[in-house]
């Protein structure tokens, strides 16, 4: 559950168009984490709340699912 993680998923996303289909539709950064962990990564929702506060608005608007503020920040990789 660190940083390194989050930020290693993160690239995964930007590579993984299977992963970042399966991240449209989460609803929750729960749902968000349970993608992560099946992916071989522990992220919390610490660290999702940490990195959330470092992007900015356009960082955000311009992600498929940007819009979607329960998990708009693992989509914010793509």
């Amino acid at each position: 559950m660190s940083e390194e993680q989050l930020n290693a998923f993160l690239e995964k996303i930007k590579a993984d168009t299977e992963l970042q289909e399966k991240l449209k539709p989460a609803a929750s950064p729960e749902a968000a984490i349970e993608i992560a962990k099946e992916a071989g990564f522990a992220i919390s929702a610490e660290d999702i709340q940490s990195k959330g506060k470092e992007l900015s608005d356009d960082e955000l608007e311009g992600a498929p699912g940007g819009q979607n503020r329960g998990c708009r920040l693992w989509l914010t990789a793509n």
